[in-house]
């Protein structure tokens, strides 16, 4: 599938900025899912300054300063990305137990190093707790397959918990999103990675975007879509003996009951991933100035045939 992603970010400042420096993900980059076709980034004012790298994620960052008086910021990402379905994996009956994944990734002196290892511990928005762990217990059962338990706790956040937009902020935290029971998709993503850590396993934010229908009968609204967020959770491979070893991740969608090695399905872009939010926040930065500001994103996802 081939889609274009044009992702507009306006602010507007009172009284005007004096000076900014901004850091950047907004550029997706190729996966074995997709392939980015080409993208930019507009920046207006002009930046003095800018610069790309990859960080240690393998996220596309872009780093810009703007060093003259402004009373407003517009940020464009034009982006066409050729998507494909999800990579072949073990069925979620056929994947290690969750004990046995656990046992695997705590630490003795003869462990063996697994990359993965760095999504199990706290993160800014991400604190393991005894509220996570409980929450767990209904799906995580004694020697249930780890796949198999991980989709089926995606399905109940699906079931259980109301998509309210605006019942949470930018940085409420997962376990008080839990104890809501609702929130947006950051929120139920945090929460299912949250519970996973709790209990022993690797799993971290993903931020995208999805490709959404209009009504019947109705044409595609222009930036009417929005930034989405789901989870990804580690599954080791298993050896003829029974082993654990390197193996790759499953992307789970609690707020569409969606999940797919690699990814969700062909109607995802994958634009960068973290431990939590705070490592793929689209725009972030320091300013001098602009004691008070307004913000407006406006996304469109749509396939290039359109």
């Amino acid at each position: 599938m081939l889609l274009e992603i044009i992702h507009d970010t306006q602010y507007f400042y009172d009284p005007h900025v004096e000076i900014a420096q901004h850091f950047a993900h907004l550029k997706p980059a190729s996966t074995t899912t997709q392939q980015v076709v080409n993208t930019k980034i507009e920046v207006q004012p002009i930046p003095a300054w800018s610069q790309e790298n990859v960080d240690n994620f393998g996220n596309i960052c872009t780093f810009f300063s703007l060093q003259n008086r402004h009373t407003e910021l517009c940020i464009t990402t034009n982006s066409v990305v050729e998507t494909s379905g999800c990579t072949e994996g073990p069925k979620p009956s056929d994947t290690p137990s969750w004990e046995l994944v656990r046992e695997y990734f705590r630490y003795h002196s003869s462990s063996k190093w697994d990359a993965a290892s760095e999504f199990l511990f706290p993160s800014p928005f991400i604190a393991p707790h005894t509220d996570f762990i409980n929450f767990a217990r209904a799906n995580f059962t004694n020697g249930r397959p780890l796949l198999e338990a991980a989709i089926d706790l995606t399905q109940r956040i699906y079931g259980e918990f109301q998509y309210a937009a605006k019942s949470t902020h930018i940085g409420t935290p997962a376990l008080e999103a839990l104890n809501k029971r609702q929130g947006v998709c950051q929120d139920f993503s945090h929460i299912l990675i949250a519970t996973l850590r709790s209990i022993g396993i690797p799993a971290k934010y993903i931020s995208g975007y999805i490709l959404t229908n209009p009504p019947p009968g109705q044409a595609r609204l222009i930036g009417g879509d929005a930034s989405h967020a789901w989870a990804s959770i580690y599954i080791p491979s298993v050896d003829t003996n029974g082993q654990l070893s390197t193996g790759l991740w499953c992307d789970l969608d609690p707020t569409n009951n969606r999940w797919g090695y690699q990814t969700p399905g062909e109607d995802y872009v994958h634009l960068a991933q973290g431990r939590d939010y705070t490592d793929v926040s689209p725009i972030r930065g320091v300013i001098h100035g602009g004691a008070d500001h307004t913000l407006n994103v406006a996304v469109t996802v749509k396939p290039i045939e359109q």
